[in-house]
């Protein structure tokens, strides 16, 4: 499992103080980005060397309870599943350990020609 730590700043919530929706799936985006980082790989390298770029296929997301301004946040990501050109994450936002967001995203590969591609031997390797 990997842990990505961020702060909520103003820019990230809305009039009431608290969170704006969608500023949720940019946590978790970039948690994802510095996860494939954390392999030993990063994006622009796997697209460079592969060809492949990852597009979310699917999100189920339930927001539990609203993070603030000034908020810590730690975004952990959990493989659940890689096989063939997709990848299912369990993706979870915590303040101090308490539950905010939880969502399951289901990752394609997709080659330069715009089909799905399966991950390279490197990455599920890395990944087990």
């Amino acid at each position: 499992m990997h842990s990505f730590e961020c702060h909520v700043y103003y820019e990230d919530t809305d009039l009431a103080g608290i969170v704006y929706y969608a500023n949720y799936l940019k946590f978790i985006e970039r948690a994802r980005s510095e996860w494939v980082r954390s392999l030993g790989r990063d994006q622009a390298q796997l697209k460079a060397e592969a060809g492949l770029v990852f597009a979310v296929r699917h999100l189920t997301a339930d927001y539990l309870i609203p993070a603030k301004f000034d908020d810590v946040l730690t975004i952990s990501t959990e493989v659940l599943e890689a096989k063939g050109a997709r990848m299912v994450l369990d993706q979870r936002v915590l303040r101090g350990g308490v539950l905010l967001f939880d969502a399951k995203v289901t990752l394609v590969a997709i080659g330069a020609n715009g089909a799905a591609a399966r991950l390279p031997q490197a990455l599920r390797a890395a990944l087990a």
